[in-house]
């Protein structure tokens, strides 16, 4: 793609010095995000234990899932040309930075005279003031989009640790002192609000001269036809993940909402760590590799199998131990969030491939496919999650996904590959070491929970033992991994 500040030289496709940016900036997100989560998790499990109750996390979790809906498409899209286009960033990032605020500014001011009635809709009316606090991070997203996306366009990871470091260490402390003092989630809301300003500074203090408002017509138009299809997308990719909260909130008790919310998050787990720091050099990588088929079909597949090598041993782990995981982690009081996690660990991996497969087809511009890929799993999806809500809980929410993901939308998304250049033996040679292990993994872990039972040091053993069968099982395929 490119803008219309493009300068006159293109991008050469693969190169070492490539592979060294990504490579170096792929290690620094992996070791950011496996902090930053581990830091979040730790925080998670002192709120559950001590200070919040499900209903607590029921209203956190309404209020996060409209804020990540709204994030999806504050700022059109046209952030991304940041990373995308070709050419002189600083030509076209005023422009850019002009109508993501404005567009940022504008959803807030919505969200604030419609939080009653949404929160009132979503089934939890007590909501309403934790909505308008925490989408204020709506315009601090949107102020920080343009240095963000200078960083991620130069692979500085590195940069980008520090700055999340100062969001983690600021929100952590202010969330934890309000919890203390009964704020209950609100706690949550300002805490985000002090991160999101913390990164601001500090991705402004990353990438100097590069906050800075200006106008062009004729940029604003190519951006715009280049972001707002991507926007919808996103926004469609979004709701696809927060419908099933929305569904139970309206459909179920305020209690069941809380134990959904905590079993999601914990099969997010694997997906924030492992594809949350892929997907931060994933996009930027890929669109490198655009002009050249071959090689973005082998970079994909390498990625893929990486992603798949990492994620799956997490996933198999927290499906096949769930209840004693939940137990031990947040108390005996959060064991019914245990019998959903297994169904949305599986979806907890379809996700992480979907995501990569659709930064991929953002990079080769195929944007049409991917408005299509996630208009059809959003409206199939929708009626899959209320008859599963009315008929099995939130057990039959999280089946609803995992059956929607698999029966149609990774055939979906597959076929979009395949128009895109990566056939399915490719996609097939990256996924199958890793699920042959997986299954391995699985199996071991069933025997020997049954045999060793549930206590700590069982856990520990049992875990140990299935790591290691995974690690041998997919030995023989590491070399499609290297690189």
């Amino acid at each position: 793609m490119t803008g219309p500040a493009a300068d006159t030289e293109s991008a050469t496709p693969a190169t070492p010095s490539l592979g060294r940016k990504v490579g170096s900036a792929a290690k620094w997100s992996l070791i950011n995000t496996v902090v930053m989560r581990l830091g979040n998790f730790a925080t998670g499990i002192v709120l559950a234990r001590f200070f919040l109750g499900p209903e607590a996390w029921g209203v956190y979790g309404i209020a996060q899932t409209v804020l990540l809906v709204l994030l999806s498409a504050n700022e059109l899209g046209v952030s991304l040309a940041i990373v995308r286009w070709e050419g002189d960033p600083r030509r076209f990032a005023p422009t850019v930075l002009t109508l993501s605020v404005a567009s940022s500014c504008l959803l807030y001011a919505v969200l604030f005279a419609a939080a009653p009635a949404v929160a009132g809709v979503l089934g939890s009316p007590e909501a309403s003031g934790v909505l308008r606090v925490m989408c204020l991070c709506v315009v601090l997203d949107g102020l920080s989009q343009v240095p963000a996306g200078f960083l991620t366009r130069e692979f500085a990871q590195g940069r980008r640790m520090a700055v999340d470091g100062l969001n983690f260490v600021l929100s952590t402390a202010v969330t934890l002192l309000l919890a203390v003092d009964g704020w209950g989630a609100m706690s949550f809301a300002w805490g985000s609000v002090v991160g999101n300003v913390a990164a601001l500074i500090g991705c402004c203090l990353a990438a100097p001269g590069t906050l800075r408002f200006g106008w062009d017509r004729e940029q604003a138009r190519a951006l715009l036809r280049f972001g707002l299809p991507l926007a919808g997308a996103s926004m469609l990719a979004l709701g696809v993940v927060n419908v099933d909260t929305m569904v139970v909130g309206s459909t179920l008790d305020p209690l069941a909402l809380g134990f959904y919310v905590l079993a999601f998050n914990i099969s997010g787990w694997p997906v924030r760590i492992i594809s949350e720091a892929a997907r931060r050099v994933s996009f930027a990588g890929f669109s490198r590799l655009a002009d050249s088929p071959k090689a973005l079909a082998a970079g994909f597949s390498r990625a893929l199998g990486v992603v798949m090598a990492g994620t799956v041993p997490i996933c198999v782990l927290l499906a096949a131990l769930a209840a004693p995981v939940v137990e031990l982690i947040y108390g005996e009081r959060w064991l019914p969030a245990a019998r959903a996690l297994p169904w949305l660990m599986a979806l907890g991996l379809v996700r992480i491939g979907c995501e990569l497969a659709y930064d991929c087809l953002v990079a080769i511009g195929r944007r049409r496919s991917l408005i299509g890929v996630q208009a059809l799993w959003l409206v199939v999806l929708i009626p899959a999650l209320v008859i599963g809500a009315r008929t099995g809980g939130i057990v039959g929410v999280a089946q609803g996904h995992v059956l929607v993901a698999g029966a149609v939308v990774v055939p979906v998304f597959l076929l979009a590959l395949h128009r895109g250049g990566i056939r399915l033996a490719t996609v097939a040679r990256a996924c199958a070491w890793p699920l042959l292990g997986g299954a391995v993994m699985a199996a071991v872990l069933l025997v020997l929970e049954r045999y060793l039972g549930d206590g700590v040091l069982a856990l520990l053993a049992t875990g140990a033992a299935g790591t290691l069968a995974y690690v041998l099982c997919i030995l023989p395929g590491r070399a499609l991994l290297k690189g």
